[in-house]
């Protein structure tokens, strides 16, 4: 099984995909509460700020040292973001490959030979899948796609070899 994906076609940039170190990629999205109704899009300068403050405010009540909880606090963040299921837009990589003008259609080129045509338009609608409980996806992976409605949750499309643009 190969463990990376690579985008080409119709683009100015063919790129090369490696899923498994998306798991320290900022951008990801847990699944395990993004399709639920409790979950909120995220606006990572909002969330940079808020952080700053709260970071400032801890520095002027305790004191730049780091006390033994705050170590911690960390390590159960950590531990968290590597046991998690994630997943990430599609977007935040056809960005980088700048598709041409006249580029209409995304394919998902899967290892059975299939192919899976959606239109370029719903490119903010498709999510990449790499981890379920902080596991890549070895078997049928290296990614799943979902939709971003949730309709293919239990029924993803899997063993994803190449994306092609045309």
């Amino acid at each position: 099984m190969t463990t990376v994906i690579q985008i080409t076609g119709n683009v100015q940039h063919p790129i090369t995909l490696d899923p498994s170190i998306w798991i320290f990629d900022d951008r990801r999205i847990d699944l395990d509460t993004f399709f639920s109704d409790d979950y909120v899009e995220r606006d990572e300068l909002e969330e940079y700020k808020k952080a700053m403050g709260k970071n400032w405010s801890r520095e002027i009540m305790e004191g730049t040292t780091f006390p033994p909880t705050l170590a911690t606090e960390e390590l159960f963040e950590d531990s968290k973001e590597i046991t998690g299921t994630y997943g990430i837009y599609l977007h935040h990589f056809l960005k980088n490959t700048k598709p041409n003008e006249n580029a209409t259609t995304i394919i998902f080129e899967t290892s059975e030979e299939d192919q899976h045509e959606f239109p370029l338009t719903m490119l903010n609608e498709l999510i990449l899948k790499y981890s379920i409980k902080g596991k890549p996806l070895r078997e049928d992976g290296p990614v799943h796609m979902l939709l971003k409605d949730g309709s293919n949750v239990d029924t993803p499309l899997k063993n994803i070899r190449a994306v092609k643009i045309i």
